[in-house]
């Protein structure tokens, strides 16, 4: 459960970001801070995992399918 509400939260803040300020992030630069509210009633922000290792699993339930 609490991976999944890592997920949602990188994935919103992604759909969030757009493609306009993509550019201005470089490789190897840190994440802008953000808060968004969890599924859990409560609200987390990236500063709160900051130094704790954390896994992101992304997948595409229709990649590479005719539909």
């Amino acid at each position: 459960m609490f991976k999944f509400i890592i997920l949602t939260m990188v994935l919103s803040l992604a759909m969030a970001w757009g493609a306009t300020n993509a550019a201005e992030l470089k490789l190897g630069d840190d994440a802008p801070a953000f808060s968004l509210p969890g599924s859990d009633g409560k609200t987390h922000s990236l500063k709160d995992f900051r130094g704790k290792q954390m896994i992101v699993l992304a997948w595409f339930p229709k990649a590479f399918t005719g539909g």
